[in-house]
């Protein structure tokens, strides 16, 4: 629902939510042409190949481990809103 108001440079997206996991919401994600291209940043424990598989297969730009190093989020932040801001230009 927040989707259809507003749109973010980048979502952080957790595999563990309620009502719906990580990686259905990224599907919604996907399937929206609004969003579609919207770059995506899980953030997890759940680090098993099988869910690193799925979310490359689901166009996920970066998946990071917890803990996650704080630099390292901030500058996957950095690069994917700039390519962003080149994307919508």
């Amino acid at each position: 629902d927040i989707l259809q108001e507003t749109i973010p440079d980048v979502m952080l997206i957790d595999l563990e939510m309620p009502k719906m996991n990580g990686f259905e919401l990224i599907k919604k994600v996907r399937d929206n042409p609004a969003t579609a291209h919207m770059p995506v940043i899980i953030i997890s424990s759940r680090t098993a190949e099988k869910h690193r598989k799925i979310a490359k297969d689901l166009g996920v730009d970066v998946f990071l481990g917890k803990p996650y190093k704080e630099d390292e989020l901030l500058d996957h932040l950095s690069d994917l809103i700039e390519k962003r801001k080149k994307w919508k230009q």
